[in-house]
């Protein structure tokens, strides 16, 4: 309505139309990476400890997820392998000392299918199985996990996390790049096989509308006051929410009860590792050589044991110089 868009979303539409746009994009890329951290996290390092600092937040995500600012070290880049290239920049304190990063394999698939207690998904995880893979095996009716392409597993995952955020067939067909039909379709199969997914969702809805509110595994509220807008889009929001809360806010109490247990043991055994930053299902911790492996140990053995779900919960855990390592 303002004229035309140079926004990321509409370039990132006209990629194929003309190789400025590529260049456009390449550049701001760029410049987003100088400016907000090689320029914007210099000037925050702290004059006594030569470290940066950041304030991890209780009080201020919807889901109940710890958050960060000034900066934010939670949105340090991942997906591009320039933006990865700013890890190398956070290390130990110590030359001698290791950066330790563990974080949880799928766990808001473990929670979805603890919570739906739907059979597929519980034995896809119980038995170790590759919960994308399955999926695709089960949407597209494939008996044998080689015969399973590479497109195929990442369809089937897009459709595994999408529902997890209650995504729309439009909302898949952008993810995919494919039509609105053939997204219904791939929802509409996906719930017909893992019907206990499709049951909580019904059921976890309908919920929302009687209480006004959801709830995580330990009982902590999210209220929807939307959830009976005549608005649609107001609505169909607090739906989506009302499906995501229960999974999104069960995840985040799992990992904070992780860290609790972790610092008592910590202090107990009079670790002289760190904690330095929780990002998300991840736990970053900077460690002396000798208590390398009995605190990777620890870890991986107290986020495992956090909580007793009908699905195994598993930790990863990688060892490296510096954060770009460690991952």
């Amino acid at each position: 309505k303002t004229g035309y868009s140079t926004d990321a979303e509409v370039l990132d539409m006209l990629r194929h139309e003309s190789p400025i746009v590529e260049k456009i994009l390449a550049y701001r890329s760029v410049a987003k990476l100088v400016s907000t951290y090689c320029e914007g996290l210099a000037v925050l390092i702290n004059d006594k400890t030569k470290r940066i600092h950041t304030t991890f937040n209780q009080m201020v995500t919807a889901t109940g997820r710890l958050s960060s600012s000034d900066p934010n070290l939670q949105n340090i880049p991942i997906r591009t392998k320039e933006g990865r290239r700013i890890r190398y920049a956070f290390l130990p304190e110590h030359d001698d000392w290791k950066i330790l990063s563990s974080d949880y394999s799928q766990i808001e698939l473990r929670v979805l299918a603890h919570i739906a207690g739907d059979k597929h998904m519980i034995e896809a995880f119980k038995n170790n199985v590759d919960i994308h893979t399955n999926t695709a095996m089960r949407v597209f009716g494939i008996i044998n996990p080689e015969d399973v392409t590479s497109e195929m597993r990442r369809q089937a995952k897009a459709v595994n996390f999408g529902i997890v955020y209650g995504i729309s067939d439009y909302g898949l067909s952008q993810n995919l790049n494919i039509s609105r039909k053939r997204a219904k379709e791939f929802i509409d199969r996906y719930l017909e096989e893992f019907q206990g997914v499709k049951d909580f969702m019904e059921s976890i809805v309908k919920e929302a509308r009687e209480k006004d509110y959801v709830e995580t595994l330990f009982h902590r509220r999210r209220y929807l006051p939307d959830i009976h807008s005549s608005n649609f889009n107001l609505r169909s929001f607090a739906e989506r929410t009302a499906m995501n809360s229960p999974i999104q806010g069960s995840a985040a109490d799992i990992l904070k009860m992780a860290m609790i247990e972790l610092d008592r043991e910590m202090r107990e055994r009079q670790f002289k590792a760190n904690l330095l930053l929780q990002v998300h299902d991840e736990l970053i911790f900077e460690v002396p050589q000798d208590e390398l492996e009995s605190l990777q140990s620890l870890v991986e053995e107290v986020m495992e044991n956090a909580v007793s779900l009908k699905v195994p919960l598993r930790a990863d855990s990688n060892v490296g110089d510096n954060w770009f390592e460690a991952k």
